[in-house]
């Protein structure tokens, strides 16, 4: 079963216009490149060659990795509309350990960056927010012990 992308829509323009640039400017100067190490003769002992076709596999391999991703995603609509928690929504959480408020972005795993508190539906804290709406209380099982926070708004 082929694994299903939640992307958003920004992310999913993002996506499709890097594979535009891979496949027409990028491909075509990593060709240039490979041409002129070639020129350069003995290809046994070229250093720039090989560069070059490493390049150009490197290329290939983040080609179809786009590619795998856009034909198997789905595009998430931003919406509270449900009152639960659901990708692509952001919710402020309590923390009832430290007693202290903060804000999430629940997105796809492509787009997950804790720094930016964006936190993939696929990770522990992700799946324990998903479907809690506001006032309800989540457990997360995470190394340091279980964590409980609260939700307080879905927006």
């Amino acid at each position: 079963m082929q694994k299903v992308y939640k992307l958003s829509k920004a992310r999913f323009q993002e996506l499709q216009e890097e594979l535009e640039y891979m496949k027409t400017v990028r491909e075509r100067e990593v060709a240039d490149q490979i041409k002129e190490a070639r020129s350069f003769g003995d290809l046994s002992e070229n250093s720039e060659y090989d560069e070059a076709k490493n390049e150009q596999g490197k290329l290939y391999s983040r080609i179809a990795e786009v590619e795998n991703i856009l034909a198997n995603c789905e595009v998430m609509e931003e919406t509270v509309a449900s009152g639960t928690v659901k990708t692509g929504c952001h919710v402020t959480v309590l923390d009832m350990d430290d007693n202290t408020e903060e804000d999430y972005q629940l997105v796809g795993s492509q787009e997950a960056d804790p720094y930016q508190r964006r936190i993939s539906e696929e990770s522990p804290f992700g799946k324990a927010l998903l479907d809690a709406k506001e006032g309800d209380i989540v457990s997360v099982v995470a190394p340091a012990g279980t964590l409980h926070y609260k939700v307080i708004k879905i927006h």
